[in-house]
């Protein structure tokens, strides 16, 4: 499942490997990666004007993940300097697709789509995506 740069807006937040990131052998355990793309998504929305913390007081909504989907095509190691990216792909009413690579260089190691469901903070129950946001994301597609 490799997601191809179609051009689209691309966002890219930079990550340095630390050796708490890795497993006994130096290499990047795997579940740390979703670590890596939560946090280029959480940037991506900061670069973009909004906090999460925000969405939550004045909306009553977060983003939650409800779905990846991950290819791992090449080990990082400690110390490695990556490029986690995020591009949108699609947008629902309540939801998000994004595609997400984590590059080292012009290496691409990991591949993956995420879907983010905008719910409410006191049911977690789907509800739409603030005008604001939607607004600035339509612009992204």
């Amino acid at each position: 499942m490799r997601t191809a740069t179609t051009g689209r807006h691309s966002f890219a937040w930079p990550i340095r490997v630390y050796y708490e990131d890795t497993d006994s052998g130096g290499v990047v355990y795997y579940a740390n990666y979703l670590r890596f793309l939560e946090r280029a998504r959480t940037e991506w929305l900061r670069a973009l004007g909004f906090e999460q913390t925000e969405l939550a007081t004045r909306h009553q909504a977060v983003f939650v993940v409800r779905a990846v989907a991950i290819e791992y095509i090449k080990p990082s190691l400690f110390n490695d300097s990556l490029q986690v990216t995020v591009e949108l792909v699609k947008v629902g009413a309540s939801q998000i697709l994004v595609a997400q690579r984590v590059m080292r260089d012009d290496e691409e190691l990991v591949a993956a789509e995420v879907k983010v469901v905008c719910v409410n903070t006191a049911t977690f129950k789907p509800v739409r995506i603030p005008q604001a946001i939607m607004t600035k994301i339509r612009t992204l597609a």
